[in-house]
């Protein structure tokens, strides 16, 4: 009986209740944190289409930031406005950039801010 409970291994609840913690933490803070980097990406990819388009390289700055906006519209992008970006025409060619930050609140007044950068380049 006793050689029988030495070769007994497991998890106890304690540990059981800790893991599934753990898992369940992970996964919130997962669920938080994905949907300010796909509007970063979407972002980003805004500004690659923008930059990219040939009608683009001769518009004026408030054509392209109404071209941003409606392209922003339709991905509800809110995060960033026409208003924050940097645009800037060199030797024929159009760059688009910004820095923005957002803060994902956690638990009470536990937030975690990020910044993003997103480039036409």
């Amino acid at each position: 009986m006793m050689a029988l409970a030495e070769r007994q291994r497991g998890v106890s609840i304690v540990g059981l209740v800790l893991i599934a913690a753990g898992v369940i933490f992970v996964a919130i803070l997962g669920l938080k944190l994905v949907p300010a980097y796909i509007h970063n990406s979407q972002v980003a990819q805004i500004f690659k289409t923008i930059a990219g388009d040939p009608e683009m390289q001769n518009a004026t700055i408030a054509e392209i930031k109404a071209s941003y906006g409606k392209r922003a519209d339709i991905n509800y992008i809110s995060d960033i406005t026409a208003d924050d970006l940097e645009i800037v025409k060199e030797e024929g060619k159009l760059s688009i950039s910004a820095s923005y930050s957002v803060k994902i609140p956690l638990a009470g007044n536990v937030t975690l801010l990020l910044e993003f950068n997103p480039s036409s380049s």
